[in-house]
């Protein structure tokens, strides 16, 4: 268990953030070391599936893996990704609730905006560094641009349909710090162990370049 990192420094250590869905206890170490190894530390395991947690747990035994906890939806995840050794949380949309549950457990939380408004909230709230999701599906880098002259002190990690291919026009932008992306693990790769392939994968999403 390392030291607290915020949700910014979690951000800093690469520029893609997998976003991992992990549906048996056996692949996730062997998963999280392949993305490591690759560049990439920090590892969100999203809370989809029954062995979410204990595949917090494995992973975090890792030496380099910063890992994060998904999909935090109640107080109660929070509390039970904390519990699994989680050192960041993030959550597709945000309510006072939760970020008063993340607060209390001591969990750095990104949490979710896709309006202005949702934006200016969680700024009132005390938090400058969002998750902009789903990102494609809400109008994708091009309004995360428009957003940069208006709101220039919030940082953003989009997540939702993000690639290889689309992620450069997000991470050229002023306000992005890392993006969120699945592609760096793809369920048929994970499903046949090709540990390499990740690997191989990971390489390729740590080597692209930031503006932020």
């Amino acid at each position: 268990m390392g030291s607290m990192m915020s949700a910014r420094e979690v951000l800093a250590l690469a520029p893609v953030v997998p976003v991992l869905i992990v549906e048996t206890l056996a692949e996730a170490e062997p998963l999280g070391r392949a993305l490591v190894k690759g560049g990439l530390k920090a590892l969100e395991v999203t809370l989809r599936t029954p062995v979410a947690l204990d595949a917090i747990r494995a992973m975090s035994e890792i030496e380099g893996a910063v890992v994060g906890a998904g999909t935090l939806l109640t107080p109660a995840d929070v509390k039970a990704a904390k519990a699994a050794g989680a050192r960041f949380g993030v959550a597709p949309g945000c309510t006072e609730t939760l970020l008063k549950a993340a607060k209390d457990e001591g969990l750095p939380l990104l949490p979710g905006a896709v309006t202005a408004s949702e934006v200016m909230r969680l700024l009132e709230l005390g938090l400058d560094v969002m998750k902009f999701f789903p990102a494609e599906q809400a109008g994708g880098a091009a309004l995360l641009k428009a957003w940069s002259s208006p709101l220039p002190q919030v940082k953003f990690c989009p997540t939702g349909g993000i690639s290889l291919a689309n992620a450069p026009q997000y991470l050229e932008l002023p306000n992005v710090l890392a993006v969120g992306g699945s592609w760096v693990a793809p369920k048929a790769a994970i499903k046949a162990g090709d540990w390499a392939r990740i690997e191989e994968l990971a390489r390729e999403a740590a080597g692209l370049k930031r503006a932020a």
